[in-house]
């Protein structure tokens, strides 16, 4: 069975603690993907990750991954908006989301965790060639660090005309980066060319996911079964080995969050199994 997972994108607008965890942990959920937002999670704050440390020590609650950085930092009490990117075409500016996506890599040293899901760039960005040559050189770096440090870069696809299916494949085929897979967001697919045909594209190098439901137009990261996303397809594709990780808005869910998103895990997981036989049927079908 697939594990839940939560982005604790949910809970930006909160600090991290352990309390929060302990409150993640009561609503049966096995792990999380921590948001690398400094106003939420300070992963550049020493004495907060061996408290997060201390209280991960001989639990079987895990850290699964990291979101890598998004913004640029504007202070402790607050965040710039101004959008912190790999594909930067300055180079003074790339250079910097480099060196602050490897401090955030550098939380392996405290607790350890699977992958760093990364954007190849703001959904903002034009689709400007020159940002793939950006790209590749600030993820050549950043994998061999990663690698390092027993992490797999995800990088995402996400909405917008730059990060597709189809432009993230020919990218990593071009380039043939090392320690560089893929995390399959299947909301961003549904506002696109669709989830099945986005599976297609990707399935063979996704490592990690993020669930999450919309309307096809806005990127409203509902919860599953809240929009138009065919989730009986979807988990049919994805199968029962990846981890179900939800990544949603806390305007999504306002009130008993913790409630909706465990009963939410309950439904997804009851759709597994039979997605995962219709899967093992149709195989058989075909040979």
């Amino acid at each position: 069975m697939s594990q839940r997972v939560l982005s604790t994108y949910v809970f930006h607008h909160r600090k991290l603690t352990p309390a929060l965890l302990a409150e993640v942990e009561a609503a049966r959920v096995g792990a999380v993907e921590l948001f690398c937002l400094r106003t939420h999670f300070d992963y550049r704050d020493t004495q907060e990750l061996r408290d997060l440390a201390d209280w991960l020590k001989d639990r079987a609650f895990r850290v699964h991954a990291l979101h890598s950085p998004t913004e640029r930092d504007s202070g402790s009490s607050r965040q710039s908006g101004i959008p912190l990117t790999i594909s930067d075409l300055e180079r003074s500016r790339r250079l910097e989301a480099v060196d602050e996506i490897k401090r955030a890599l550098d939380v392996a040293e405290f607790f350890p965790f699977k992958f760093l899901v990364q954007h190849v760039s703001s959904t903002r960005d034009d689709p400007d060639p020159r940002k793939w040559d950006a790209a590749f050189n600030s993820l050549e770096h950043l994998s061999l660090f990663a690698h390092q440090r027993g992490v797999t870069i995800a990088i995402e696809n996400t909405s917008g005309e730059i990060a597709t299916p189809h432009n993230l494949r020919q990218f990593l085929t071009e380039t043939r980066l090392t320690n560089v897979k893929f995390c399959f967001d299947a909301g961003h697919a549904h506002m696109g060319e669709g989830v099945e045909a986005a599976w297609k594209v990707m399935h063979d190098l996704v490592v990690t996911t993020h669930l999450h439901d919309n309307h096809g137009e806005k990127d409203e990261h509902l919860l599953p079964f809240e929009g138009t996303v065919d989730w009986k397809v979807s988990l049919k594709l994805l199968g029962r080995e990846l981890p179900l990780v939800l990544e949603l808005k806390a305007e999504s869910v306002p009130e008993k969050p913790l409630e909706r998103i465990t009963a939410a895990f309950e439904k997804l997981e009851k759709a597994v199994p039979a997605a995962g036989h219709a899967a093992r049927a149709s195989s058989s079908a075909e040979h």
